[in-house]
């Protein structure tokens, strides 16, 4: 039988099942900071849960905990530390203004 004819088959490839983000030993907790960092972007966005790994009761507890460190201040709502370092100065107009008609 040739390869046009044969039936399609899956490829038997072997796959390594990716261990859990989270051990059963950790607390997801708004004072846990190591544990919650790790779901944050470099922007301070949440991390979806297809990116995680994580069960749907997992990534509702970390989202509930990074909004209470959050409002605790422990953490940042946005991290856009490159937004405030400005290299140089935009002068400003500071005369009186005037409408275009």
């Amino acid at each position: 039988m040739d390869k046009s004819k044969r039936p399609f088959r899956k490829s038997k490839r072997s796959f390594r099942r990716r261990l859990p983000p989270i051990g059963s030993g950790d607390r997801i907790d708004y004072r846990n900071m190591s544990l919650i960092s790790r779901f944050i972007s470099e922007q301070g966005k949440i991390l979806s849960r297809r990116v995680n790994r994580l069960t749907l009761k997992q990534q509702r507890l970390i989202t509930i905990a990074i909004k209470q460190a959050r409002i605790l201040s422990s953490l940042p709502f946005l991290n856009n530390e490159k937004q405030f370092e400005r290299t140089e100065s935009i002068p400003r107009a500071t005369g009186p203004r005037t409408r275009n008609k």
